[in-house]
């Protein structure tokens, strides 16, 4: 059947249809790490207990191995840069303060999942008991961006649009090529393990709020979920608040990647509520070759394919990336958000992705513990950490290559060679204020 809405060629909504920016909220998740052996540890209430600033914005997670900053509700980039900035910077002092670090990785580079402890409480313990091994696909680091979506329905609708454009974000988000000590062969190895869970994924194509209820109703009634909050649909409604979570990248490697993250799925939720406005159809995609399709951007990342399930094509990631940013313009223009996503995006394009990263770092020599003091470096000092093709930093186990460095198979190391862990952290700007709205200081149920 054909299908052309939102093709290719991305015809514009006029930026008058979306006559406001959203706003949008930002959640990152963490490992704990030793900064010796450079393994996770779930030692997560020690760095807790020493945090000064943004306490009621920083939590816990699935696990004791796992940290979670969620931002207040925030209206402009400037905002949400701030607040990213400055969590990382509260949780890598308390971490320091605990003889530990913080590590901005979708999986854990050094460390077995199945070790993690689980947090207390009761729900995360009934989660454990029922999906047995599964547990091990919770031991994953996120970035979830919420926007603030009129209504439920329209949330909907949003919804159903934004499927198309999943595995251009698992691609751009890819910071999870290691796990316990191998190479998984995958550029975002935390979108498969994730996906194993039976209410994980992309979304179904909806089209109505009934049909939202009807398809939640049958994960309860399956048995796939113990409760509302486990729908863990890539893209999800709020149950109580209005809004529309996206959950599908990694936890970004540097703060200002998170940023380009949650402004640039900010523009392009903002350009689908004009096309929603104008009544253009979602895309048709069937669920299964949305399915592939995300699987091949998580397995090749930015330096590989980027499938797009609207026309077949495999698209090489520069031009998938530019084919995003052209989509989200109109919604980047409302937002005054176009010439910092065009130039954050231009960076990382350049310097590779968070898993091209990681993987040179380890082709150097072959240790997973200089992969561990990259991913410490930057979860400090953001993009600073990552110097430009050309120009290697110094400091040897801290620096990286340019994009398409990849790294093959796992190589015999030395998981406590020495290395840096990265330098002090760096004070980042104040804090953003406000109420959470649903945002922020809460701890997010998986």
């Amino acid at each position: 059947m054909k299908n052309d809405s939102l093709t290719a060629v991305d015809r514009r909504t006029p930026v008058e249809a979306v006559d406001r920016p959203l706003t949008f909220g930002v959640e990152e998740e963490f490992f704990v790490v030793d900064p010796r052996t450079r393994r996770m540890l779930s030692r997560a209430p020690d760095v807790l207990s020493r945090t000064r600033r943004l306490r009621e914005h920083l939590c816990g997670e699935f696990t004791e191995a796992q940290l979670e900053a969620n931002s207040p509700v925030c209206a402009t980039a400037d905002q949400a840069r701030a607040f990213l900035t400055a969590a990382r910077a509260e949780l890598t002092r308390a971490a320091d303060d605990a003889g530990l670090a913080v590590a901005a990785t979708g999986t854990a580079v050094l460390g077995d999942p199945a070790s993690a402890v689980v947090s207390r409480g009761s729900r995360y313990a009934d989660i454990s008991t029922y999906f047995g091994a599964l547990r091990e696909s919770h031991v994953v680091c996120g970035c979830h961006v919420h926007l603030g979506i009129p209504d439920r329905a329209t949330a909907v609708s949003a919804s159903d649009h934004l499927r198309r454009w999943l595995p251009f974000l698992v691609a751009l988000s890819a910071n999870s090529p290691f796990q316990n000590g191998d190479d998984t062969g995958h550029a975002g190895w935390r979108t498969v393990s994730w996906s194993r869970l039976p209410s994980a994924g992309p979304p179904p194509l909806l089209r109505t709020l009934t049909a939202h209820e009807r398809a939640v109703r049958g994960l309860s009634t399956t048995g796939a979920i113990l409760d509302r909050h486990m729908v863990y649909w890539d893209v999800r409604l709020s149950d109580h608040l209005p809004t529309l979570e996206i959950r599908v990248g990694d936890v970004a490697a540097t703060a200002e990647e998170a940023l380009l993250l949650a402004t640039l799925t900010r523009g392009l939720v903002t350009r689908i509520l004009g096309d929603v406005r104008y009544g253009t159809p979602p895309p048709d995609i069937d669920g299964s070759i949305l399915r592939a399709a995300m699987w091949r951007a998580a397995r090749d990342g930015l330096e590989g394919v980027v499938p797009d399930p609207l026309t077949g094509e495999a698209l090489p990631a520069a031009a998938a990336m530019e084919r995003l940013r052209r989509a989200a313009l109109p919604g980047l223009a409302v937002g005054g958000d176009t010439d910092l996503v065009s130039s954050l995006l231009d960076r990382v394009l350049t310097v590779g992705s968070g898993a091209a990263r990681q993987r040179a770092a380890h082709a150097r020599r072959g240790r997973m513990s200089d992969v561990v003091d990259l991913v410490l470096a930057q979860t400090r000092e953001g993009l600073a950490a990552v110097p430009r093709p050309g120009r290697p930093r110094a400091g040897g186990p801290g620096a990286v290559g340019g994009p398409g460095a990849v790294g093959g198979p796992r190589r015999p190391g030395d998981t406590t060679s020495p290395g840096t862990a990265g330098t002090p952290g760096v004070t980042g700007p104040p804090p953003v204020r406000g109420g959470a709205d649903g945002v922020g200081g809460r701890p997010g149920p998986r």
